[in-house]
């Protein structure tokens, strides 16, 4: 089913329940995904969460009744979900820099964002992107030995994070303590235990031929699971490394004939051929059902 159709499925329904709580569990079971799966298209393709689209909606529509009706600022705030008059001030002062009741009563421009159009997006992207394009894989079974971190999608927190956490990896020699290394001088990030408000666990660590059973404190283990994935080559600086995450699932996976499979997905880094953050060696693998 087409990607692009799906996710504007999901928007539909967040269209239809703007006066509305909902959750994002519900709102991507519209597009057939997962709920993290979803905010990472979502976030990917338009360039802003989820919930941030919720939140610029509901201030636009705010803003549309404010000059269409008589209703007062506090019964707009509650239609728009905001439990006060206050919290509605706050939030869309925070957005267009006016408050409600100065732009009601003065002649203001404000920049509405409209109900996003999925499909005409997708008749916008004409030709090739300049990007790697991926072989396809079939991988046996990893064990990994590593540590463990915790992020989140939203904001793209965990751009700003996971270079801090191989910074640490590093700075603490923990490559120093994983037995029975399969793959000397390979670093792999692992992104798994996702949870639906878009937290997950990053893990950085190494293959071993054989987990020990006991390992040393803070560290834990893991098995990447065998099976087919897209390989993104990925060699430039960290600013590539990034662009092509967000070329694989706003432009690619969605494009592709390919769905996403389960499971976590992972790179593979050259540390002895890289030099962070100028000079990357990167894998990117993603399962594929």
């Amino acid at each position: 089913m087409d990607t692009y159709k799906r996710i504007q499925d999901a928007i539909d329904y967040v269209e239809e329940h703007l006066q509305e709580e909902m959750n994002i569990t519900d709102i991507a079971s519209r597009a057939h995904f997962s709920a993290f799966h979803f905010q990472r298209l979502f976030q990917a393709i338009s360039g802003f969460s989820v919930q941030e689209y919720i939140r610029k909606r509901r201030l636009s529509e705010a803003a549309l009744a404010l000059k269409q009706t008589s209703d007062n600022v506090l019964e707009i705030a509650v239609t728009y979900q905001y439990q006060s008059q206050e919290a509605l001030t706050r939030a869309f002062e925070k957005q267009f820099g006016i408050t409600p009741g100065r732009y009601r009563k003065e002649n203001h421009s404000l920049p509405y964002l409209a109900k996003m159009d999925f499909l005409a997006f997708r008749q916008t992207i004409k030709g090739e992107i300049m990007m790697n394009k991926p072989t396809i894989t079939t991988l046996d079974d990893i064990r990994i030995i590593g540590r463990r971190f915790r992020t989140s999608l939203q904001d793209e927190q965990h751009f700003k994070d996971i270079p801090g956490f191989y910074y640490e990896f590093g700075r603490n020699q923990d490559y120093l303590r994983i037995p029975n290394k399969a793959a000397e001088d390979m670093s792999y990030g692992i992104a798994c235990e996702f949870e639906d408000d878009g937290g997950f666990s990053f893990v950085i660590g190494e293959a071993v031929h054989q987990v020990p059973e006991e390992l040393s404190e803070g560290f834990i283990s893991l098995v990447l699971p065998g099976g087919k994935y897209a390989e993104f080559k990925v060699t430039g600086d960290a600013d590539l490394v990034q662009n092509t995450r967000r070329y694989i699932y706003g432009t690619w996976l969605p494009q592709s004939n390919y769905e996403r499979g389960e499971g976590p997905d992972f790179e593979v880094t050259d540390v002895r051929g890289s030099r962070f953050p100028e000079a990357m060696r990167v894998s990117i693998y993603i399962p594929l059902l």
